[in-house]
């Protein structure tokens, strides 16, 4: 990986110098404007208009329209347009929640733009590029880094005589046992989670490099081991104190704000949760997320949440579109040097860890290059096809540890029923 990244980094000087020479040529003498679907104005909003900015350099005639579209309305109105065949309302471009990309091209094969030789899909970490891979061929651009880290505060775990360096490349069970001595002599849980969502399971199995579905897309949890043995070890987290659970999203984040817990393992974009917090500048350190034992496939890395971009294939300038990305999201490392700071947008394509802000020293933890570590993270993460019913698995499991938590199912018992309920809904 290491010789990986650094040849991609060496490429990255290079990278503006091909920003205006692909497949853009077909806007060249006329004015073109592209339709932006996307959400959050500080984050992906932000995000696109700054790439609008540095594409106009080269391309003046090209105009992004950027339509703020909350993710919930976008694949609904995706659904519908394409549903009723009718796509005329649909923009160029959409911004898809990770998670739901096989299920939108799936069940709408002919619905986007292919990118293959449209974009270096290469420079990007792969686990990323997987999500938007069908059938061979690649449909989306990644975009926001989803990468997992552990997320330290190093006053606390030093209250309990411990160091950062004893949280790194480890464990979960040797998490755990770290996890006992901070409570010990803190009083504070190492951890928290909202107790509803499955969200620690997931990164724990996709550190695994396996799934909820199998290779065939089949519903893959009754006799999953490496699933047993997450379901497992989230609740001894949970049992030995560890662990506490919230009831909502707001109260997770109270938990890291107030230091209620020594610790976040989450994925990346929680920096920007962290950061509200002045008073704990220097307080905070980033190491790797614990891998499962005893799992030869394990590794220190896993993703949690993020998006990419999608060219529709309705667009009448989907070439245009595919270059605009090309140019921008895969293929500037200025515009990734400009929504760092602004939005905490960190890449996943690689070449932008080269950029003086990935570079630059993070004095809210420590003086630490935490952006430049969290990229290679990125480039090490196990690759996953989350499938069309990933959704209702993902609610499955959380129901299915609702009852194994409260005794009123075995884990086993409740990752059956988990499976029946999702055959249920796949018709099987």
């Amino acid at each position: 990986m290491k010789k990986t990244l650094c040849a991609l980094l060496g490429l990255a000087a290079m990278a503006t110098s091909f920003i205006s020479c692909g497949g853009g040529k077909a806007a060249a003498n006329k004015d073109v404007t592209l339709t932006v679907w996307c959400w959050d104005p500080q984050f992906n909003i932000f995000s696109m208009n700054e790439a609008a900015k540095i594409y106009k350099e080269s391309h003046p005639n090209v105009n992004i329209n950027v339509v703020e579209t909350p993710w919930d309305d976008l694949q609904q109105k995706l659904i519908t347009s394409l549903s009723a065949n009718d796509t005329s309302s649909l923009p160029d471009i959409i911004l898809c929640q990770d998670n739901a990309i096989q299920k939108n091209m799936q069940n709408y094969p002919k619905a986007f733009y292919p990118l293959d030789g449209k974009v270096k899909l290469d420079e990007f970490a792969s686990f990323k590029v997987g999500y938007g891979e069908m059938n061979g061929k690649h449909y989306s651009v990644p975009f926001d880094n989803g990468a997992t880290a552990t997320f330290l505060r190093k006053d606390i775990i030093e209250q309990a005589g411990l160091k950062v360096e004893d949280f790194n490349d480890i464990t979960w069970s040797r998490f755990i046992e770290l996890g006992k001595i901070v409570k010990a002599k803190t009083g504070k849980a190492l951890i928290s989670y909202v107790g509803n969502e499955p969200d620690c399971i997931m990164l724990m199995l996709q550190s695994c490099g396996t799934w909820l579905f199998d290779a065939d897309g089949k519903p893959f949890m009754k006799n999953n081991d490496i699933l047993k043995k997450c379901v497992s070890l989230y609740a001894e987290m949970i049992k030995e104190g560890v662990c506490v659970t919230v009831t909502d999203w707001n109260a997770y984040v109270a938990t890291i704000n107030n230091g209620t817990v020594a610790s976040t393992i989450n994925g990346c974009w929680i920096v920007g949760t962290i950061g509200t917090q002045p008073d704990q500048k220097g307080k905070w350190a980033v190491v790797s997320t614990p891998k499962v034992d005893g799992v030869p496939s394990a590794v220190n890395y896993s993703s949690q949440g993020g998006s990419s971009w999608m060219v529709m294939n309705s667009s009448k300038h989907a070439d245009v579109a595919a270059d605009f990305l090309s140019a921008t999201f895969g293929g500037s490392v200025d515009l990734y040097t400009k929504i760092l700071p602004s939005a905490g947008a960190i890449a996943t394509w690689l070449p932008a860890a080269s950029s003086p802000a990935y570079d630059a020293a993070n004095d809210f933890f420590g003086g630490d290059k935490i952006y430049k570590k969290i990229v290679e993270y990125s480039g090490k993460i196990p690759q996953v096809k989350y499938g069309v019913f990933n959704y209702e698995a993902r609610n499955a499991i959380g129901v299915a540890m609702s009852g194994i938590l409260n005794g009123s199912s075995t884990i086993d018992s409740g990752l059956a029923d988990a499976q029946k309920n999702v055959e249920f809904l796949m018709g099987y």
